[in-house]
Parts: C-alpha cells; structure tokens; sequence
C-alpha cells in the first residue's frame, strides 16, 4: 500500500514538472509565431505571463518596457479602488437648502452638493435613473413642507477643482460620450444623446432630429455630411469644459440609425438646470444657476436628503464590462480626495503610484497620467500590469473583480484601444492546472484591428 502510494506521489511529481517545462515553452513557440507577423513590422510588443499561484515569471518579451497600455489600465484603477475604497464604498449627494421656510416659501436656494456619484442620472441601475433622482428631490421639498423657493438651484461642486479632464487627452475625445469629463456632481454619465435624418445622396447635410430637446445652454453647429452605404458612425463632437459651443463633424452612414453620445461640456448645471425644470413642471418656479464654475462654498445647509450610489463592485462591474472612463476618472479623483492632497486626477494617480511602490511595485514602470488608458501618454510595462494581476488574486475583493472583467476568447481580460494600440489583460485557466496572469500589449501596429486582434487570440490560446 505505501509503496503504491509513494509511486503515485512520483507520478504526480513528473506530470507536474512537465506541465511546468513544456508551457513556456508552449507559450515561446507560439509568440515567435506570432512576432513574424507583418502588422507588427514597426511594432512595439510588451508581453508577460505569471504564475498565478507564485507570482514566478512564466513567459516575458519586452516586459520591462513601457507601453501604452489602452482601456487595459482600468484593472490596475479598478484594482485600486478595491484596495482603498472597499467593496461596499458608496457615494454620496446631498440635498440641501438655504435661508428659511415661511408659511411654505423656502426664501433661499436649493443645494445639490456632489459627492463624486458617477452614477447619478444612470440608466443602468433603476435607483439611479433621472426619473428617480429627480422625483426623490420634489418628495423631499413636499415632505419638508416646502411649496414654492424664492431663490435658484444650486450645483454646490466647490471642493473639487475645475480640471475636469485628465492630462494628455486629445481634442478629437473629448467632445464625444467616451471622452466626457469629471465632476463633482455627474449626472447621466455626464453625456447626451442626438438622433438623426442623413440626407438621400453622399455628401447632403445631415439633420438633427432632437436639436430641441438639447439644453439651451448649448449651441450645436452642425457640420455632418451623410456618409456611403455601410460607411457607419464616423461622427466626432469637438467641444471643451464648460463651454456652450459644440461643433459635429464628419460623416453619417446614409444607412446608419442609430443616437449618437456627445459629452456635457457642464454636468453639474445640466442637473441643477433639469432639476429645475422639473421642479418647474410640479408648481416650483425657480431657476438652474451657473454655480458649477464657483469656488465659494455655500455655508449654513439645512439637510433634505441623501442620495446613496450602488456599491462600488457594482460600478467597477460595469466599469470593466462596458470600458466605462468616466468611471474610472471618478475613480482616480475619489482616490485623491480620500487619500492625497485633493480631489484632482493628478491626486489620485500620485495616490495609485503610491499604493502599488509600497507593495513592492517599481514606480517608473507605472508612469500614468489618467486612470482610463484614454491618454496616449501612459506608459506601463505589462510585467507591472501582470504582477498587480497577481497581487489582486490574493484579496478578499477577488471574486468580484475576476467577475467584472469582460469573456474574450474564452477568457476573464479586460481589452484595450486606441489609435495603434491593442492590448488585453486578465486570467488564463483559471480552475485549471496551471492559472495565470497575462499582460500582453501592442503599439504601433499597422493595418486592419479585426485581423491584428485575432492574431492576440490564437498567441493567447497558448496559455489555455
């Protein structure tokens, strides 16, 4: 009996040493394959494979070298977040008054204090939606006894700065819904949505079909040309903080139905102006103000009522899913305002930098501007994206972040793009006898993303 079990033992002992010898080389097969492609001509490649049970380097290629590294630093933010915020963190906002209530009349303003809730106006969870937010504030004012306000809807957003947009970001992003930037006081994913008629022939003048429902605090020029058959969304909103001018240019499939998103240049008065409106509609006559741009905060509030966000692991859930950067942006400021000097993005991404260098994490390999991978200036190395992977693993928030993180090619990874850049990150075999911990990240490829990110695809079977 002993003897068979020692036998055994033995068995298991030379399986697993062959698992172990034949898998990198598994994995260097595949990617001297997978370099000889002409797409990666005059491409920078940075790829790293890790033990997820050890943290033991399996494969590397360039994994010291920073790269720019897409949507896939948003596992590095979300992965922050965790750490610092907690799981079950939850936003804030706070409605409140001025002044004081006669015979119904509240002679003073009405607060809307942000608390950094990017999910504020959020269609995606049913608490969250306008519809909500803004019924939750007219039963407040009704509980409270409040009739009619002699005074403005205020945004209160003075204790974070201006700089809504992180360094680095590019004019042709940040006009559009997945540039949109931060605030104090989000609403709507801080974007709205324009439908439109092409014109019958290429080239025609495009309507917009909506253009009256836009806040008349915008002006929309409207320079789109309709587009080919099949020549889809290629329809760019050029637009700055807090500005009133938007400008659309480019083409709209002659085919083409469907809305297109266009950031809020001012989230904060776009609620402060929709609450009042609403208010407006149920026998309240007042007016949004323009309190979104002032570094005076408001003194004496008399509290209405708290509006609570989702749990955190429910907004790093869709984060991940959906490549959400405003989210993300939220993230990294929230992270400022808990845990550095202020609530500015570069607060925040000194705050990351310094979490990660005290767990052992070389900071020049971790050289960020942004939490979203939105700017072309970040530059990570994937051995550093690859070992905060693995240090993720051994937390008690695992479970949740594995499971926000998107199924490409039969595997738990967040993607990445930008122009000329393609990259993924996440888990391989995870149950299975040998899990891992990738980072594999391409910049500067040439010619068509479909065939380049098949490519990835077949190099990252080898991890399987």
């Amino acid at each position: 009996m002993k003897k068979s079990v020692v036998t055994i033992f033995i068995f298991l002992i030379v399986i697993a040493s062959a698992i172990a010898q034949t898998l990198p080389s598994k994995i260097a097969n595949a990617f001297e394959n997978f370099s000889k492609t002409e797409q990666l001509k005059y491409a920078t490649l940075s790829f790293s494979v890790i033990n997820a049970a050890n943290g033991e380097l399996i494969f590397g290629n360039n994994q010291n070298v920073g790269v720019a590294p897409a949507s896939t630093l948003k596992t590095i933010t979300s992965a922050t977040a965790f750490a610092l915020l907690g799981e079950d963190f939850t936003f804030k906002t706070e409605i409140a008054y001025t002044g004081e209530i006669i015979d119904g009349v509240l002679n003073g303003d009405l607060l809307i204090k942000g608390g950094g809730d990017p999910t504020l106006g959020n269609s995606r969870w049913d608490q969250t939606k306008k519809t909500q937010i803004l019924n939750k504030i007219l039963f407040s004012l009704q509980q409270k006894g409040i009739k009619s306000i002699n005074g403005k809807v205020v945004a209160e957003v003075s204790d974070w700065d201006t700089q809504s947009l992180p360094i680095g970001w590019v004019w042709e992003d940040i006009g559009n819904y997945y540039g949109a930037g931060t605030s104090q006081l989000c609403w709507g994913e801080n974007l709205f949505e324009l439908s439109f008629t092409p014109g019958k022939v290429a080239g025609s003048e495009v309507k917009i079909n909506n253009l009256n429902e836009v806040y008349p605090f915008l002006n929309i020029s409207n320079e789109l040309k309709t587009g080919e058959n099949g020549s889809g969304d290629n329809v760019f909103a050029y637009s700055a903080p807090y500005t009133s001018e938007i400008f659309l240019r480019g083409t709209y499939g002659k085919d083409l139905r469907k809305e297109i998103g266009v950031s809020l240049p001012d989230p904060a008065l776009a609620m402060a102006y929709d609450v009042a409106n609403f208010l407006g509609k149920n026998g309240y006559q007042t007016n949004p103000s323009a309190a979104a741009k002032t570094s005076q905060k408001q003194k004496d509030l008399k509290p209405l009522v708290t509006i609570t966000s989702p749990p955190l692991k429910e907004i790093i859930y869709w984060l991940n899913k959906k490549s959400i950067n405003l989210f993300a942006e939220q993230l990294v400021r929230t992270i400022g305002w808990k845990f550095g000097k202020n609530a500015s993005i570069t607060e925040g991404v000194i705050a990351t930098q310094k979490f990660w260098a005290a767990k052992g994490i070389d900071l020049a390999s971790l050289n960020i501007v942004d939490g979203s991978g939105l700017s072309p200036q970040n530059r990570v190395t994937s051995l550093t994206m690859a070992n905060i992977l693995y240090q993720a693993k051994k937390e008690n928030w695992f479970d949740v972040y594995f499971n926000s993180l998107p199924i490409y090619n039969n595997m738990h990874m967040k993607s990445g793009t930008i122009a000329n850049v393609l990259a993924y990150a996440g888990y391989a075999d995870f149950g299975g006898k040998q899990p891992l911990c990738f980072s594999l990240i391409i910049n500067n490829y040439n010619g068509n993303t479909s065939s380049m990110r098949q490519k990835m695809f077949e190099l990252l079977d080898s991890l399987k």
